[in-house]
């Protein structure tokens, strides 16, 4: 799929499948006034509208879901008359009283748009219909707290329509804010952060976090559901920094990093692994918080022969919620070419580092209840090869 259709299968509505929908009473009556007016649009009419509402009342209806289905399902997915379907549905959504919608079917850049599609091919349709749509403001923008997903699940269609919605309601109803991009960004937010009495008091950011955190779950097999199922509830709240010290290799780089002279690399190894006196983490561990802090995090960079800390390293020492919250979003990222084993050592990782360490610290295969860290401070005994994830020293209890 192209990137310029990453939002455009968002719709996600049952009458896009190829069983008819049975039109909503609304819809039905509509329909039934076109057959005896103008006979000749009945049959295109029918058509666009179940694949435009899938049996729901006109009313679900958006100008991003019409703009969708005029600029994309119906050059891609409709056979026949395109221009005539176009025209057909006009005239349905006039009858409705939706002339702003109805306006649309007829409008030159319409026509223009399937001529695109008709002439230069599906690419260059497509490419025509994503500047379109970036050009109505309709399209929610990603946000920090939120970047939507080229494949939704039912909450977060849900989500990306009522503030597509909003948005046009702020637009036809004169507010200027939303002819900014900041604008655009603040309402999104208000609308995905604020609780709803229609979602009984629920927000519509904590059910899509909610849903994808239940894909994760689900989705990879049976024995990978029985690992993560039991952080699920834990996960579906934000995890905040663990109390005492964390992340303490990564700390203790950050920290050498800072001296004048900063951190030197060593001559007779592996240039990229640094090789700092006093430490208490082997290489492999100190590798893998320096391919961290160096890479994902942008904490560490390269000055001639040294490691030295960056601006945005400084600033994550003197905040460990933000140093918290950048090594966990760090971890999530993939690093290109990265296959599935290391991905989920990455996400195990996480949910180590969600639980926390245990009340009691008792031996068992792969831990360390006691040593460098002390007694009664559990460390995962990690593969220290190049490259292993995640290293002790950024485990719940290094430190």
């Amino acid at each position: 799929m192209h990137e310029p259709l990453r939002h455009l299968h968002r719709q996600g509505r049952p009458g896009h499948g190829r069983l008819r929908s049975v039109p909503a009473p609304d819809v039905a009556a509509l329909l039934a006034e076109l057959e005896r007016s103008e006979p000749g649009h009945a049959g295109h009419a029918r058509d666009a509208i179940d694949r435009l509402t899938g049996g729901e009342p006109l009313e679900t209806l958006t100008e991003l879901t019409v703009c969708e289905f005029l600029w994309y399902t119906l050059p891609t997915q409709v056979a026949g008359d395109r221009e005539a379907v176009a025209t057909a549905l006009g005239r349905l959504l006039e009858l409705g009283g939706l002339g702003r919608y109805a306006a649309l079917c007829s409008s030159p850049l319409t026509a223009r748009i399937l001529r695109t599609y008709e002439r230069s091919g599906e690419e260059a349709g497509t490419a025509a219909c994503r500047r379109a749509l970036d050009a109505t403001g309709l399209l929610p923008p990603d946000l920090p707290e939120l970047r939507w997903s080229s494949i939704m699940g039912p909450e977060e269609l849900g989500a990306h329509g009522a503030c597509s919605a909003a948005l046009e309601l702020a637009r036809v109803c004169g507010e200027p804010a939303v002819n900014s991009a900041a604008g655009r960004e603040a309402l999104t937010r208000r609308w995905l952060t604020e609780p709803r009495a229609d979602l009984g008091g629920d927000s519509w950011l904590h059910r899509v976090r909610g849903e994808r955190l239940n894909r994760w779950v689900l989705g990879r097999g049976a024995a990978w559901r029985e690992l993560a199922q039991p952080f699920e509830a834990h996960l579906h709240a934000p995890v905040p920094a663990p109390a005492g010290t964390f992340l303490a290799a990564l700390r203790w780089l950050l920290e050498l990093g800072r001296r004048p002279d900063g951190i030197p690399l060593p001559q007779d190894r592996d240039p990229a692994r640094p090789a700092p006196d006093g430490s208490r983490w082997s290489d492999g561990e100190l590798e893998a918080a320096r391919e961290l802090a160096e890479g994902r995090m942008g904490a560490l960079r390269r000055a001639g022969r040294r490691l030295v800390t960056t601006r945005e390293g400084r600033r994550l020492l003197g905040d460990r919620d933000l140093l918290w919250e950048t090594a966990s979003a760090a971890l999530l990222a993939p690093a290109p070419g990265e296959d599935a084993f290391r991905a989920s050592a990455r996400e195990a990782a996480l949910m180590l580092l969600a639980e926390g360490p245990p009340p009691t610290a008792t031996a068992s295969p792969g831990w360390s209840a006691a040593g460098r860290d002390g007694p009664g401070r559990w460390t995962p005994s990690w593969p220290t090869s190049r490259g292993a994830w995640p290293p002790s020293g950024c485990g719940p209890a290094g430190g």
